[in-house]
């Protein structure tokens, strides 16, 4: 059975449920309570409340998703996207994106060997292959054709 969010209380309760969880941007947590049925007066000042408390950050969100999303093997240009779909400002995802301290050409190197065993492309059919996987991985063209001309390489 689910509760029935009519008030502040109870909208704040499955905020912090939510937020014990994983980390929520506000957009995304003011749109799951909405499906929830809480009234959206009651969500924003619940959300202004647990901001101002430092129980809802922005900026541990995206850190927290870029870590992830970067352990998973997806480069900047996917991750912007991913965050710009759930509503957060660009110049924020950029500002998490630079200061995140992840190196990137590490992570496509990483992804590459994970996913191609290290093998370089043999032909253009292949080197066509391991491209498609890694831009739409996230990484940007410039990176992924110095990885597969052999360039920038610790083997």
């Amino acid at each position: 059975m689910t509760a029935v969010l009519d008030t502040l209380v109870a909208v704040r309760r499955t905020a912090m449920d939510l937020l014990a969880r994983r980390e929520h941007g506000r957009v995304e947590l003011t749109r799951k309570l909405r499906l929830r049925g809480a009234p959206p007066e009651m969500i924003e000042t619940a959300l202004d409340r647990l901001t101002e408390e430092g129980l809802l950050s922005e900026t541990r969100y995206l850190e927290s998703f870029v870590s992830y999303r970067a352990r998973s093997g997806y480069g900047p240009a996917r991750i912007r996207e991913e965050l710009s779909q759930r509503g957060l400002q660009r110049i924020d995802i950029d500002l998490a994106l630079r200061e995140c301290g992840i190196s990137w050409q590490a992570q496509l190197e990483d992804t590459w060997r994970r996913k191609f065993a290290g093998h370089l492309p043999i032909d253009a059919r292949e080197r066509a292959k391991q491209g498609r996987f890694l831009s739409y991985r996230g990484f940007s063209m410039e990176m992924i054709s110095r990885l597969l001309s052999g360039r920038d390489m610790d083997d």
